[in-house]
């Protein structure tokens, strides 16, 4: 089952300082945090904020492609977390054609905020997601109290954490 859910914005791990993606259902019932690097990062700060460059980063040249090529995105999805990595998928639609893209969880979120495609995490992902934290070298590893982690999670606030800034 898929369960459908938003950015809610970009933490500082204040452990690590890694960016953070920070994904919530509807409900803010389920919390998803995504550890990503500093470029992938800025490329999702630069949507959230609306912030138009001078040329097309990444994404948006693949928005630009895909729009050229009238491929629409119909969702893309966080498919799975192992060994500390977690997988996503881009579904396309060419016509009456659809297609399957393996990505990674920033690019599929950083396209879909663009294109404005819903983001949906496979609800496999929590449990696993659950069981994660953030090691002092700033990769992710199992944590020894996931409820510790999961009530962390659930009580982010905004001022727990600095916004990301582009540097």
């Amino acid at each position: 089952m898929l369960v459908e859910m938003k950015v809610r914005g970009l933490a500082l791990d204040p452990v690590s300082n890694m960016p953070i993606i920070i994904l919530r259902d509807d409900e803010d019932k389920r919390s998803l945090p995504i550890w990503v690097g500093i470029f992938e990062a800025n490329a999702i700060a630069l949507e959230l904020e609306k912030i138009a460059t001078p040329r097309p980063m990444t994404h948006d040249l693949i928005k630009n492609v895909l729009e050229s090529l009238d491929v629409q995105v119909t969702r893309v999805v966080v498919t799975d977390l192992r060994e500390n990595t977690f997988y996503a998928v881009l579904h396309l639609k060419l016509g009456t054609n659809e297609y399957t893209v393996d990505s990674r969880p920033s690019d599929a979120i950083a396209l879909a905020l663009r294109v404005g495609a819903t983001i949906f995490v496979d609800e496999d992902v929590f449990p696993k997601a659950g069981k994660m934290e953030v090691s002092k070298e700033g990769e992710p590893m199992k944590a020894d109290d996931p409820e510790q982690l999961r009530e962390w999670l659930q009580n982010i606030k905004p001022e727990d954490f600095e916004k990301y800034n582009k540097a």
